[in-house]
């Protein structure tokens, strides 16, 4: 029996020290842990920051837009022919008149011989004819027969003028040419594109305005032009007209500036991103581009402030949801949210929250690169 005894009362000693390693390993411990983790200071976020800056901004409306010869066709003859002569060559200037082309005008050259011996013979027909009526000796009608005879015989040699001059195809305009498409001895049918001219000073830019802007356009205002070709060249100019309608399909109207291209760099069909200058300059508060986060939920900044803590306990920082307006190289508008002098954070905000301690470390601030990629 008392053998009995001292073995339940070893089990009851050994289950309790087993629940009493249970309830420190399962309950003690982990309370231990999670006090001891939040207890323990947040780690700094180092990030480089910037005041808000208040400037002054003109309003510019962004639009996309194509350039466009001030005069442009595609050089075609009004009659067919084998083409003889080629007098200019792919990608010259030309003057306005100058020759280009010559189709096969023999056929017509020998008519104009022949039409023009008809017209000397009627001449003379029609000279005997008058001083004959003159003497008496002759009819009205004879006179009238041989006087239309003549005019029927000129009109003859004109339309056979004509016909040559249409088979010399000249510049209609002075401009740069482009690729010909046609080869000496080649038959030409009437309509046939031999090459393209285009008068490339003045140049326009057409582009798109929305029907809400309309207010803002008037004629002559500036307008500055940009081209994938040439990174970072602004090309100024005019606005020259404004459409008379609206696009039903769009809501957009058609606008038109004039720009000055005295070195040929602006060609026909170039991509232009366009911006009018339009109204006066407004009072704004701009942050870094990179200091706003763009999300579906709004738009935020993280405003660094400063709760009078050491500098190596860092500053605290708040989301801020703001109001975005203009984009301008790397300066975003901000039109409510933010007060000018108030520091953003610019960088490194992806592990922040609010509450978040940050370090300030403009050493590490990010080089945006010289072409900004596209939107």
């Amino acid at each position: 029996m008392k053998r009995a005894t001292i073995l339940i009362v070893a089990a009851l000693l050994l289950a309790a020290l087993i629940g009493a390693f249970a309830w420190f390993q399962f309950v003690k411990k982990p309370e231990m842990i999670r006090g001891f983790i939040t207890g323990a200071p947040q780690p700094l976020v180092t990030v480089t920051a910037e005041p808000a800056r208040q400037e002054q901004w003109q309003t510019r409306l962004p639009a996309i837009g194509s350039l466009r010869a001030i005069r442009g066709i595609d050089v075609a003859p009004q009659v067919g022919g084998i083409v003889t002569a080629i007098r200019f060559e792919s990608g010259s200037t030309v003057e306005k008149g100058a020759v280009l082309v010559q189709i096969d005008d023999s056929i017509e050259q020998a008519d104009l011989k022949a039409g023009q011996a008809e017209l000397r013979n009627a001449d003379l027909n029609l000279s005997r004819q008058r001083e004959l009526l003159g003497r008496g000796n002759t009819s009205k009608t004879a006179f009238d027969a041989a006087q239309s005879r003549r005019d029927v015989a000129a009109a003859t040699n004109d339309r056979t003028r004509a016909l040559i001059a249409q088979k010399v195809i000249r510049a209609p305009f002075s401009g740069r040419l482009g690729i010909r498409s046609i080869d000496l001895g080649a038959y030409v049918s009437p309509g046939t594109t031999m090459v393209t001219l285009q008068q490339l000073d003045p140049i326009y830019a057409d582009f798109p305005i929305p029907e809400q802007q309309f207010d803002l356009l008037r004629p002559g205002q500036p307008v500055e032009v940009t081209v994938d070709a040439y990174a970072g060249t602004v090309f100024g100019g005019r606005i020259d007209s404004i459409d008379a309608r609206v696009n039903e399909e769009t809501r957009n109207v058609l606008v038109r500036a004039e720009l000055a291209n005295p070195d040929r760099r602006l060609l026909p069909g170039m991509f232009a991103n366009v911006a009018v200058i339009a109204g006066q300059a407004a009072t704004v508060v701009t942050v870094p581009r990179t200091a706003v986060t763009y999300s579906l939920y709004g738009d935020s900044v993280f405003v660094v402030g400063d709760d009078g803590a050491a500098a190596e306990q860092g500053r605290p920082v708040e989301q801020r949801f703001v109001r975005t307006a203009d984009t301008r190289e790397n300066r975003v508008a901000i039109t409510e949210g933010i007060a000018p002098g108030e520091q953003v954070v610019s960088s490194g905000q992806l592990k922040l929250h609010t509450g978040s301690r940050v370090r300030i470390d403009d050493a590490v601030i990010l080089t945006p690169p010289a072409v900004r990629p596209k939107e």
